[in-house]
This record gives C-alpha cells, sequence and structure tokens, in this order.
C-alpha cells in the first residue's frame, strides 16, 4: 500500500531577516535620540563670543593676538616613575598635581590650553587682551614651582613618589582657533609657542626659564639671573633668563 502523498503546504519561504517572503517587514518604532543641550563652552576657556559663533554658525573664525605669554611645564623623570606605579594610582597623582596647577592659574587669570601627557600648557593674554600677562604666568609659575617644592618634602618624608618639574615662558604674537569636530580644542599656534616649548626643555629641574622677550617685561617686577645665549633646539642661540622672586 503506497504512502499517501504529504499535504501541500502553502507556507512562503523565509526572508534573510528570518521573516517570510512577501511578507510586510516589520517596523520599529521610532525613537527619538535628544540631543544634549547646548552647554557653554565656558569649560573650554573659549571667549564667550567664540562660544556664541561657534552656537550659531558651527565654526568659530581665527584669531591673533599680539602679545601673550605661553607657559609649559614637563615632569622629571616621568617615565620612569609611571614604570613604577600602578595605572589607577598614576592617574590619581598626575591628576592631584595638574588639578592644583589648575588652581594656581585660575587664581592669575590664565588659560588652560592642553595637557599633552605630563606636559602642562597655559598662556595669559587671551581669549581676554590684557598687558599684564607675561607678570600673570610669570607669578603662576613660581607659584607652581613652590607648591612642587612643598609636596617634595612632605612626600619624600612619608616615602611616597613626588614629581619635580621643569617650566618655560615666551611671550609674542599668536594664532588662536578651535578646531576639531567631535570634541572642540581651542588651541594656540605660532612661533612663540614653540620657543616656549624650548625654554621648557632647556630649563632646569626647580626653576622658571623665561625667553629674552619675557623677561623684557617683567624685569622690574622680578629678580633674574641672565644664563646668557643658550642654544635651543631647532632655535639657535636665544638669552634665557632664571626668574628667582618678585
Amino acid at each position: 500500500m503506497s504512502d499517501s502523498p504529504s499535504p501541500t503546504t502553502n507556507a512562503m519561504p523565509a526572508r534573510a531577516d528570518g521573516g517570510a517572503a512577501g511578507a510586510k517587514p516589520k517596523v520599529l518604532p521610532r525613537v527619538d535620540i535628544a540631543r544634549p543641550p547646548f552647554r557653554p563652552l565656558r569649560a573650554y576657556a573659549f571667549d564667550p563670543s567664540l562660544s556664541q559663533e561657534l552656537k550659531h554658525t558651527g565654526i568659530a573664525k581665527a584669531k591673533r593676538f599680539d602679545e601673550v605669554t605661553v607657559m609649559f611645564t614637563d615632569f622629571k623623570g616621568f617615565t620612569m616613575l609611571s614604570e613604577r606605579m600602578g595605572a589607577e594610582d598614576l592617574v590619581k597623582l598626575v591628576d592631584f598635581y595638574f588639578s592644583e596647577f589648575d588652581k594656581i592659574i585660575a587664581r592669575h587669570n590664565i588659560e588652560k590650553i592642553k595637557i599633552i601627557g605630563d606636559s602642562y600648557m597655559c598662556a595669559g593674554g587671551l581669549p581676554i587682551v590684557n598687558t599684564t600677562n607675561a607678570f600673570d604666568v610669570v607669578s603662576a609659575a613660581l607659584e607652581i614651582q613652590e607648591f612642587i617644592s612643598v609636596q617634595k618634602d612632605e612626600r619624600n618624608a612619608r616615602g611616597d613618589i613626588f614629581f619635580e618639574v621643569r617650566i618655560g615662558i615666551n611671550s609674542g604674537p599668536v594664532v588662536a582657533g578651535i578646531v576639531g569636530l567631535n570634541k572642540f580644542a581651542y588651541d594656540i599656534w605660532g612661533d612663540t609657542v614653540n620657543i616656549a616649548s624650548r625654554m621648557e626643555s632647556s630649563g632646569e629641574i626647580g626653576k622658571v626659564n623665561v625667553s629674552g622677550f619675557t623677561y623684557g617685561l617683567i624685569k622690574d617686577h622680578f629678580t633674574c639671573i641672565h644664563r646668557g645665549k643658550v642654544e635651543a633646539k631647532n632655535k639657535g642661540m636665544v638669552d634665557m633668563y632664571f626668574v628667582n622672586k618678585k
């Protein structure tokens, strides 16, 4: 006796997405992702006018400043010290030091520009123009070195790791602007910035090293020691001064 044929089914073949061919695809409910409200960009140390320009047009024009004072700091032997510490402890310690730097420069009306690794960069005289930027930045640098010295004594007495720092400063014109798409960055460019970096790398631990340009602006307010002309990488021989005190 032969088997009866199986009844024919009208099932539709499956689509690649799991649904039946010819069936209407599922329409997922619309999910509106709310954009975060515009946040005032003061957190990025912008001139309020730049913040408004960026808000309304999506761009902000670069601006030239004829006289600003730029400071760089750098920790001594940071790489070696970091290898002796756990990641969490390292970040906590760096945050402690840089948070204090933030407080110090805020007291002196200086703008933080950025942190690159263990290098801290800030500038006076922008985004709001002033005529005291050289005095302000050198004052802050001396205060930072005092903080570093106190921390060294206290931490050394406890057997804790501490940082020592070189500081370099230069004054002159820069171009400033906002760059980036996803994370706005207020940055500055120019030979003034490059020479400030050379002042730091050509300085000494525990000292504030300034260029001849900055010295000309602060010489009536601080006791300085002329180092003579010191060779700065890619800049040739440059006049440098160590600043001791007001």
